[in-house]
């Protein structure tokens, strides 16, 4: 039954999964859920609401009808084939049944999106054992991109794993190639930005993903008009098959919107470029966005637009370079 403890943990947070939503938080918070290791305890540790626990922890329902749950994004869609719903430390405060449902979007959807999708369910209202790793397999074949964790009704669940077998999108797979033009590691170079108060734009060069805030570029709050921005060379000029743009551990402070255009250097250290590759987009927090952006005109300096300010962890430009 646990044979799917040996596959890919598709809600790894270092793949880019994250808890999105939960509809209640109280105690304890909801992206404690995806931290690595077994939950830690720690006696006496008490904070402003109680027992500060290494976990997700709701208040406890009256008469009130209802259930509580957490929506997560997986870092690797996928076909699920087993999910662990660690109790770890909670034992008089842990639910006595859950469930888990799927949903697939071939976009990043916002969070009414979220709330208004008609979730399939995936495992059936379960019983929990406290202080437990309670598995369960699951025998769904469809390739799944987020998941909906209920309690029945209330209580604390200190991690959560979801165990399947990535299946890609094949359309990014294709247009990301052959290579990160804007790397730092491939000659990438940051030549301008509006604002560094916090942390520098070129580390959204880097390779890997973020760490967290200061391995990312973040602006200060911006009180009067216009938008953050950065310009960067890419490495060669080339032609520009797709664009990541990465919020994560942005929270309350991510863009609310983003815009990339390419041209000339003076240009773009003016304003946005002519060439425009991802128009004018919402943008989610704490999320991975990727966008498969065709562009037949050869390009060297790409400009990423923020609105009106906020932070970015990684930028990347998947392209080929021109002929020589």
């Amino acid at each position: 039954m646990s044979d799917f403890l040996e596959l890919t943990d598709l809600a790894d947070r270092s793949s880019g999964a994250g808890v999105v939503y939960a509809n209640d938080e109280f105690f304890a918070e909801k992206e404690n859920l995806l931290n690595p290791g077994r939950a830690k305890f720690a006696s006496h540790t008490f904070g402003h609401k109680g027992q500060i626990y290494d976990g997700w922890e709701t208040r406890r329902r009256r008469n009130e009808p209802g259930n509580d749950f957490a929506i997560l994004r997986l870092g690797r869609a996928g076909i699920i084939k087993g999910v662990n719903i660690d109790t770890g430390n909670f034992t008089g405060n842990f639910p006595p049944h859950a469930s888990v449902e799927a949903a697939h979007f071939d976009h990043i959807p916002t969070i009414g999106q979220l709330l208004e999708t008609p979730w399939i369910t995936i495992l059936e209202k379960s019983p929990l054992a406290g202080d437990s790793e309670n598995l369960f397999a699951i025998l769904s074949l469809d390739r799944w991109t987020h998941v909906r964790l209920t309690m029945h009704p209330d209580g604390g669940i200190a991690r959560f794993r979801v165990h399947g077998i990535p299946l890609p999108d094949t359309a990014w797979v294709a247009a990301c190639g052959p290579k990160d033009l804007a790397a730092l590691d491939n000659g990438g170079q940051l030549i301008g930005s509006s604002d560094q108060f916090y942390s520098l734009a070129s580390n959204t060069l880097q390779a890997g993903r973020p760490k967290n805030q200061g391995d990312g570029w973040e602006n200060r709050r911006r009180r009067g008009p216009g938008n953050d921005y950065f310009v960067v060379k890419l490495c060669a000029p080339g032609k520009v098959n797709a664009v990541e743009i990465d919020t994560t551990h942005y929270k309350g402070n991510a863009p609310a919107e983003v815009m990339v255009t390419a041209g000339s250097a003076p240009e773009l250290l003016k304003g946005p470029g002519k060439v425009t590759l991802v128009n004018r987009e919402v943008v989610q927090p704490d999320t991975p966005h990727t966008y498969i952006t065709p562009c037949n005109e050869v390009v060297e300096f790409v400009r990423v637009d923020v609105f009106p300010d906020g932070g970015i962890g990684r930028f990347r430009v998947w392209g080929e370079e021109a002929d020589k």
